[in-house]
């Protein structure tokens, strides 16, 4: 993919066989160009996913750590700056994975837990 806008030239040529009698052709052709300018790539930056960890799944505060990444992934997109926002949204990206697997085995240890306690409350007795 090249990364140089590509330059478009219109000619455009007044009406009639021979132009005379117009004023367009006093002046010869008219030749327009402008650049049409390439798409700017737009790295994810993970905003709603940082946000539901830092709400639902904040281990060790990584949740809220993803989110800050993730605004700055943000703010780096709207100042046109893709490689600074491809780093942020990465770092973002692993702090939610961190986030929601801590989340998930902390989740299910307490479950196992819980279930434990109230299994052995329930055979001695004590209710």
């Amino acid at each position: 993919m090249e990364n140089f806008p590509q330059s478009v030239s219109i000619n455009m040529q007044p009406y009639g066989g021979n132009g005379a009698g117009s004023p367009a052709t006093a002046f010869g052709p008219t030749v327009t160009s402008f650049v049409r300018p390439e798409p700017v790539p737009s790295p994810p930056d993970f905003v709603l996913w940082s946000f539901f960890n830092a709400m639902f799944c904040n281990p060790f505060c990584l949740g809220f750590i993803a989110l800050i990444f993730s605004v700055k992934a943000r703010d780096r997109k709207i100042a046109r700056d893709p490689a600074a926002a491809g780093t942020y949204g990465r770092t973002a990206k692993h702090l939610n994975v961190a986030a929601l697997c801590l989340g998930i085995v902390f989740t299910i240890i307490g479950i196992v837990l819980l279930a434990t306690l109230y299994s052995n409350r329930q055979t001695s007795g004590h209710f």
